[in-house]
C-alpha cells in the first residue's frame, strides 16, 4: 500500500542511489528521484508500482531546481558525490556547496527529515580534498538542519560497484596489481543494500535525528587481503607488487593525465592515493548499523556472485587448484 509521503532522493540514479530508491519503494513511499539527466534513468520507474517513482531534473549547482524537487516532499536523501573530479563536477561544488544547497532548501521548505550520505574519513583537517569537502558538507548540513542524520559508509560493494569491479577488470589485462604503501591500509566494506536499509531506518526513526552513523560491514580487511580475494575469486594468478607512496604519486599523475582523453577513467588519482594512507574503518565508539537494527551482509556472501564475470573461462568453468 502506498504512503502519502514523498521522499526526494538526490543522486538516486547512481550506484548506491538505485538501492535506496528500491528500498524506499518497497516501504511504500512515493519516491521523487532528482537527477541532472533523468532521461538516462528511466529504468528506475519499474522499481515501484505505476507512478510511484517520479523522475525530475535537478542540479545541485542550480538552487532553484533543488527547491522545485523538494516541493511537497516530507523527507529528503542526499547521495550526490564523486570519487574524482571531472569538469564542473568538483568536490567543493558537490560535497560542500551542493550539500549546503540541499539542506538550506529543505529547511526553508519545512522539511525536518534529511539523510545526508558522507563518508568514513570525512575530516576538515585531512590532506585529502575529498575528505575535507565531505566534512564541509556535513558541517553545512548540521548548521542548516541540526536534526539531519549523517551516514558515513566505508567502501560500498554491490553488483555495479567501483572497487571490486575495477580491480577485477584490471586483472584481466595486467600481469600485476599494485599495493600502494605495501597494501596495509584497512577497509571495512559495506553492502549497498545495507546502506539503503540504513537510509530507510534513519528516515523512520526519531532517535536517529541529529545523529551520525558510521557504516561498515562485519569484516575488516587490508588492501592486500582484498586484492588476494579478488584474484582468487576470478581464478587469475597475478603478482601483487608493493609500491612506495612516491611511486604511487607518479602512477596517479600519469593516470590523471590519461583521463584527459574522452571516456577514460583514472585508475587512481593523487587525492585517492592520499586517502589510502588512512584506514577506512568504523571508529571506536561510533554509532553503527547495529544501532539501526541492521545486521550487515558479508563480502563473501555477495561479491563472488558478480566477480564471476571476470573469470577466464566464464562462470561455470571449474576453478583451477591453487
Amino acid at each position: 500500500m502506498l504512503r502519502d509521503e514523498i521522499i526526494t532522493v538526490f543522486g538516486g540514479s547512481g550506484f548506491v542511489g538505485r538501492h535506496v530508491v528500491r528500498a524506499l519503494a518497497r516501504e511504500g513511499y512515493r519516491v521523487r528521484v532528482a537527477s541532472r539527466r533523468p532521461h538516462i534513468a528511466q529504468d528506475l520507474r519499474v522499481m515501484g508500482v505505476v507512478g510511484q517513482v517520479q523522475l525530475v531534473q535537478a542540479n545541485l549547482r542550480v538552487p532553484a531546481s533543488v527547491e522545485r524537487a523538494l516541493e511537497g516532499a516530507s523527507g529528503v536523501v542526499n547521495l550526490v558525490g564523486v570519487l574524482n573530479e571531472n569538469g564542473r563536477q568538483t568536490f567543493t561544488r558537490l560535497h560542500a556547496q551542493g550539500a549546503k544547497t540541499v539542506a538550506e532548501a529543505a529547511a526553508a521548505a519545512g522539511i525536518e527529515r534529511l539523510v545526508h550520505i558522507s563518508a568514513i574519513g570525512a575530516d576538515a583537517e585531512s590532506a585529502s580534498r575529498y575528505a575535507r569537502t565531505k566534512a564541509e558538507g556535513e558541517a553545512a548540513v548540521r548548521k542548516a538542519l541540526p536534526g539531519a542524520t549523517v551516514l558515513r559508509p566505508s567502501i560500498v560493494f554491490g553488483t555495479d560497484d567501483g572497487f571490486f569491479n575495477r580491480f577485477g577488470a584490471m586483472a584481466r589485462f595486467v600481469p600485476a596489481l599494485p599495493l600502494f604503501g605495501g597494501g596495509k591500509t584497512r577497509f571495512q566494506p559495506v553492502f549497498a543494500g545495507d546502506v539503503a536499509a540504513a537510509v530507510v531506518k534513519a528516515l523512520q526513526s526519531d532517535t536517529a535525528r541529529g545523529e551520525t552513523f558510521e557504516l561498515g560491514g562485519p569484516g575488516v580487511y587490508t588492501f592486500e587481503q582484498l586484492m588476494r580475494f579478488i584474484l582468487d575469486e576470478i581464478d587469475r594468478p597475478r603478482l601483487l607488487l608493493p609500491l612506495p607512496w612516491a611511486a604511487g604519486q607518479v602512477i596517479a599523475m600519469l593516470s590523471e593525465m590519461a583521463a584527459i582523453l574522452p571516456f577514460v577513467q583514472p585508475v587512481i588519482t593523487r587525492d585517492q592515493l592520499t586517502q589510502l594512507k588512512r584506514d577506512n574503518v568504523v571508529a571506536d565508539g561510533a554509532k553503527t548499523l547495529a544501532d539501526l537494527g541492521i545486521e550487515p551482509e558479508t563480502v563473501d556472501a555477495i561479491v563472488p556472485s558478480y566477480l564471476v564475470r571476470y573469470r577466464r573461462y566464464g562462470q561455470f568453468h571449474e576453478r583451477q587448484p591453487s
